[in-house]
């Protein structure tokens, strides 16, 4: 592989220490391993090498893969989530919670000042409250497989759609023409214009050839409207 390929990939990350699967795209695997959860959209993930789609660490062991190659790696915490700092665990006066109607507890999470974290004692009218990311500190266990690699520029498009907001190719259509991408999604609800934003950028910026992201909206008259006309 090398920087700015598109490819699909499967894995399976667990924690080293307690063997805890914390993220996993494979079907057949979570079911394997007891993970499996009804609702959840299992199938390989699209992702842009060297593009911060994935943890430094996996990035480090894609660019030396092939595709239809598996590894097994071990990331550290610095290729990883980071380590955890003490200065990222604050007290918080209870009231703080009390005054938005919200009843706080160990192991609870919370989110203050956009800054997800979890409660991790609640006494004396104060909240212990640890913000690093639950992964801070510890090294991760990748089983990792390149399925295919991406090609189609249209199938690069929707490769970071699905990527960013999860709408696979029947929730959406992507037409390439020229050095434009008219992108039309079939509930127009589900997407908003933050989101919409956000994978024109990535677009623009991994796609080759692409100049112009361009959003349609289409509205037809249904067979009600219709009804409702006068001759």
């Amino acid at each position: 592989m090398k920087e700015g390929d598109f490819v699909y990939i499967d894995y399976v990350g667990k924690v080293k220490d307690s063997g805890e699967i914390f993220d996993i795209t494979n079907e057949q695997a979570a079911r394997k391993e007891g993970a499996w959860k009804e609702g959840f959209k299992y199938g390989p993930v699209p992702i842009v090498v060297g593009a911060d789609f994935v943890l430094p660490g996996l990035n480090d062991v894609l660019i030396e893969m092939n595709v239809g190659e598996n590894k097994k790696v071990e990331i550290k915490p610095d290729r990883a989530f980071g380590e955890r700092k003490a200065e990222y665990v604050k007290l918080i006066p209870e009231a703080r919670f009390k005054e938005q109607g919200v009843e706080v507890e160990a192991g609870q999470f919370v989110t203050i000042n956009r800054l997800h974290g979890r409660v991790l004692s609640v006494d004396g009218g104060r909240v212990n409250v640890d913000f690093n990311h639950p992964l801070a500190g510890k090294t991760l266990v990748y089983d990792l497989t390149v399925v295919g690699k991406i090609e189609d520029t249209a199938e690069k498009v929707q490769g970071l759609i699905y990527y960013f907001v999860g709408i696979d190719k029947e929730g959406s259509n992507v037409v390439i023409k020229e050095s434009e991408a008219e992108v039309e999604f079939e509930r127009k609800q589900d997407v908003h214009t933050e989101a919409k934003e956000m994978i024109a950028t990535n677009v623009l910026k991994y796609v080759k050839g692409i100049k112009k992201v361009k959003f349609i909206d289409i509205f037809e008259k249904t067979v009600k409207d219709s009804d409702k006309e006068t001759v």
